[in-house]
């Protein structure tokens, strides 16, 4: 069966180019013009990835919104930014929406399907793990679950999308270990530059730092990557 994909983008005639893409990649394409009519349709039956331009028509941030609202209504759906707007400020706040991925249009169409293809094997292998038994990682008092992507600090859930999730576990599962960022990719299933890695750690720290403003469990290893604090273990 095909994979099925959301693609949700203003300009009729990139639209158009990419559904071909995908199709003839042999992706099932649903495509969207505007946010109304993807979220109506969407809502009903959400697809296995949804890509996303930040513009939609006369919504000039249109494609936040609608990230908001697949992200209530699904946790773990992969979604991407595929957009013309590629500066950090808008970069940053895609993937504090929730986003899984932010890519620029002038991007290879063969980098975009690996990611796609990396965010879609990420996403089957979590929904075979719902089958095992529940997976435990703590480290004082940072609680994960494995198979349900859940993350707690002392007692207090920790909103994490999933590309954090696995990004954050690869650090707590051998503290005081630097991770460089492509072992952080590997971790997380997907394909990122340097300045999206950089983004994710950045969230994940401030989430963290939200509920405990003294949470020192990320470290820097300038040049190197990022580790978890072995004193918080």
């Amino acid at each position: 069966m095909k994979r099925h994909l959301a693609l949700i983008e203003d300009e009729v005639a990139i639209r158009e180019n990419y559904r071909d893409a995908f199709e003839r990649r042999g992706y099932r394409v649903s495509a969207y013009g505007d946010r109304q009519q993807a979220f109506r349709a969407l809502r009903t039956g959400l697809p296995e990835l949804a890509i996303i331009d930040v513009g939609l028509g006369e919504e000039a941030d249109g494609g936040f919104q609608l990230c908001q609202d697949l992200r209530q209504l699904s946790p773990t759906l992969p979604i991407i930014f595929l957009t013309a707007r590629d500066s950090d400020v808008d970069t940053v706040h895609g993937l504090r929406l929730g986003a899984d991925d932010y890519v620029s249009k002038d991007m290879s169409l063969d980098h975009l399907l690996a990611r796609i293809t990396a965010l879609l094997r990420r996403a089957d292998a979590w929904t075979e793990s719902l089958q095992q038994p529940d997976e435990l990682l703590q480290r004082g008092r940072l609680v994960m679950n494995v198979d349900r992507m859940t993350a707690a600090w002392d007692g207090q859930p920790v909103e994490l999308t999933v590309t954090e999730f696995w990004m954050l576990h690869a650090l707590a599962r051998h503290p005081g270990h630097v991770r460089n960022r492509d072992q952080l990719m590997s971790a997380a299933s997907t394909v990122l530059d340097d300045n999206t890695v950089t983004s994710h750690i950045k969230r994940i720290r401030r989430k963290f730092q939200h509920l405990d403003p003294a949470f020192d469990g990320i470290q820097t290893a300038y040049g190197m990557g990022y580790r978890w604090n072995a004193h918080e273990a």
